[in-house]
């Protein structure tokens, strides 16, 4: 089974950007899809990202289209999230997935990392 790590999280301040990274200990060409979710204190698991296995299709949550890019490079085996323009809200644990079908359901998701954290704040 392939193992999906995280990294690239960390503490930064309103305006700023972080990238996250999403790396597999094996091929991610399986996966149809991949994706980026998010959790706050308090609240439940947020999709934020997806992206098929070409990389030709990408889905966004409204809250972040135009300041978050999802991107994969398969030859690496690595998949991405470049955050711009970071807000207090988008404070979260960001983990990354993989998955049969671009959507926004979890469930479609079976292979999952354990998560980065982020945070936003000055």
């Amino acid at each position: 089974q392939v193992q999906l790590v995280e990294s690239g999280g960390g503490l930064v301040q309103p305006g700023g950007s972080l990238r996250l990274s999403c790396a597999a200990s094996g091929s991610i060409l399986p996966f149809n899809a991949m994706g980026w979710f998010r959790r706050a204190p308090g609240k439940e698991r947020e999709f934020v990202a997806g992206i098929t296995s070409s990389g030709g299709w990408t889905l966004y949550t409204d809250s972040v289209k135009g300041r978050f890019t999802i991107s994969r490079d398969n030859a690496k085996n690595t998949m991405y999230l470049e955050m711009n323009s970071l807000k207090p809200e988008d404070t979260a644990v960001y983990s990354c997935a993989g998955g049969t079908t671009l959507s926004q359901t979890p469930a479609n998701f079976p292979s999952w990392g354990q998560g980065t954290q982020v945070t936003v704040s000055s």
